[in-house]
Parts: structure tokens; C-alpha cells; sequence
């Protein structure tokens, strides 16, 4: 069985997708690399190697990937400047040996006009794992609907209004389980090499329709409020939100940044992240969740957040 190497395995995805593959009896097989190894002491006692690897220090890299056959390289958190990250990486796997890296991408970044600012990261990052002669498979995943509805939601809940710059575009949000397990798909499975496939919802939704569904599964009445893109930042600087992208700084429990959110309201507004496609059916056999399961799924804490 080939040994699969995985980077930022202490995050929430790379969780998913190391417990999926324990579930597959191929704990063994797994190389968990972390800045934080001490956070993966749970999925070595399941039998997973643990071993230090980070971003910012190549040589870390290049020997936490040794004896592996496949990565999972999961892009990192630091939005418009995890070019150099991922090119230590793919520079680390190809110095290690590893025959296929599979990578977290995202969608509608072909075309140069989206001004989403992870466009860049992402379509730099693939041009650099095909440049190095790796196999490769590109999961381009839509917007999480985790991050609006679980991070973002309980604040729309408490003021009654959701603000966005995104206007009445529309976007397939995809739950991010359903992206990892894809991800344990392509890791476990053959037939993948060369392949980039649109991780989405199942259907694509303005806010403002997500807006009413969550209005109609809590009972609080809502409000989705259009702003333009000069009024989506001064809403998140006076939430205390950098425009930049900081290490491990949350704000309101979210690690995010205005230039990412603004750009990528943007984006959905201007109709570059309009895709639905059936590559979750074909990669799990089944139809990805929707947005609307996981506002009903967690409607009571969501109403919760409006007292």
C-alpha cells in the first residue's frame, strides 16, 4: 500500500481526511505533518506517524515527506502569500521522491479576470506542481458553506442581517467534509492521476436565498443587506478584522482577512465562482450535502445565537 504523506493533518480538513483513512485501515500507511506535532497526539495513538513539518522551513519538509509515495498537499491559511509555502513543498516532495501530489485548489480560477485574491495562490500553486513533473490531481473546492453558516451564521443571527459585498451571484457551496472525503477518494483510490475535478454543492443559491432558508429553519426574522465593496470593508475594519492575512489571529473565532472576503464577494458578484458539478457524485457515489441540511442540521444553535 502507498504511504501518503499529509500537510497541515492538525486542521480541520486534514482531520477528516486522516480519521476517514483510519476508518480504511490504513492508519499505518499515514505520515501526518504538522508546525505542531504535539496537536496530532490523538492520531498517533491510533497508530498514524507524526512528524514535524512546516511551511516556512524547507528542509522540515523534505524530511517529513521521506518514504512517502503520495501528498496531500492542503493549501495553507496564510490567503495571498502561500505561493512560497507550497513551492517549498512541491520542492519537498520532488526531493523526496513522491510520485503523485494531490492539492486543495479552488474553483473558477482559468480565467485571469476573477478577482478573487485566492485565485493567485491557487493557479500559481497547480502551475508549479505541473512544472514538477509530479502526478498530480487538483481538487478545486467551492466555498465552504461551513464558513458561512457555522463561523459567519450565529453573527448574521444576532444582528439580524447578513452584509455582503457578493450581491445576487451565486455560488454551489460545498460542505467541507464532503471535500475531504473526496480527497480520501483520490488518496485510496486509483484512475485520479491528471484529473482536476469541481468540488461543489448541488446546487448554486445567492445569500440572499441562503438568507431566507435560514430565516425559515430558525423562525428569526432576516435581512440580507447588498453593499458594495468600499462599505464590506469598513463593516470588517471596525469589526477588527486585518486587511492582510495574520497567523493564528481570529477575530469573532474566524481566521480571516478583508482583502480575501472582499475580493471574494467580489468574485461571486461578477459571476466567476457560477460552477456546479456532479465530481462529488462520481468521486463518493453519492450527491453532496446541501446548504440547506446543514442550516436544519444546526438550526437550534443557530437560534441560539439570536437571543
Amino acid at each position: 500500500m502507498s504511504k501518503i504523506a499529509i500537510t497541515g493533518a492538525s486542521g480541520q480538513y486534514g482531520r477528516i481526511v486522516t480519521q476517514a483513512l483510519v476508518d480504511q485501515g490504513r492508519a499505518a500507511d499515514l505520515i501526518l505533518m504538522s508546525r505542531s506535532p504535539a496537536k496530532l497526539a490523538d492520531m498517533a495513538a491510533q497508530g498514524c506517524e507524526v512528524r514535524y513539518g512546516d511551511y516556512d522551513q524547507p528542509a522540515s519538509m523534505v524530511q517529513a515527506m521521506a518514504g512517502a509515495q503520495r501528498l496531500l498537499l492542503i493549501s495553507g491559511t496564510r490567503v495571498g502569500a502561500r505561493v512560497a509555502q507550497h513551492q517549498a513543498a512541491v520542492d519537498a516532495a520532488g526531493a523526496a521522491g513522491l510520485g503523485h501530489v494531490v492539492y486543495t485548489s479552488f474553483i473558477g480560477i482559468d480565467d485571469p479576470a476573477n478577482p478573487a485574491e485566492v485565485r493567485h495562490d491557487h493557479i500559481e500553486t497547480e502551475r508549479l506542481i505541473r512544472a514538477s513533473g509530479r502526478q498530480f490531481t487538483f481538487l478545486r473546492d467551492a466555498h465552504y458553506a461551513d464558513a458561512m453558516i457555522l463561523m459567519a451564521g450565529p453573527g448574521v443571527m444576532a444582528s439580524g442581517q447578513w452584509i455582503s459585498n457578493a450581491g445576487q451571484g451565486r455560488e454551489a457551496m460545498v460542505w467541507r467534509e464532503d471535500c475531504a472525503l473526496c480527497a480520501v477518494a483520490v488518496l485510496a483510490g486509483e484512475g485520479h492521476a491528471g484529473q482536476t475535478y469541481d468540488i461543489t454543492g448541488p446546487e448554486l443559491q445567492t445569500f440572499a436565498e441562503v438568507t431566507a432558508l435560514m430565516a425559515a429553519a430558525t423562525g428569526v426574522p432576516l435581512e440580507y443587506v447588498a453593499v458594495d465593496d468600499d462599505a464590506q470593508y469598513a463593516m470588517f475594519d471596525a469589526m477588527g478584522i486585518p486587511r492582510r492575512p495574520v497567523d493564528d489571529q481570529y477575530v469573532s473565532g474566524i481566521p480571516w482577512n478583508s482583502d480575501d472576503m472582499v475580493t471574494f464577494g467580489q468574485a461571486i458578484r461578477e459571476g466567476f465562482l457560477e460552477l456546479c458539478s456532479g465530481d462529488v457524485q462520481r468521486l463518493l457515489g453519492r450527491p453532496p450535502r446541501s446548504v440547506r441540511q446543514m442550516i436544519e442540521d444546526n438550526a437550534e444553535t443557530l437560534r441560539a445565537a439570536a437571543l
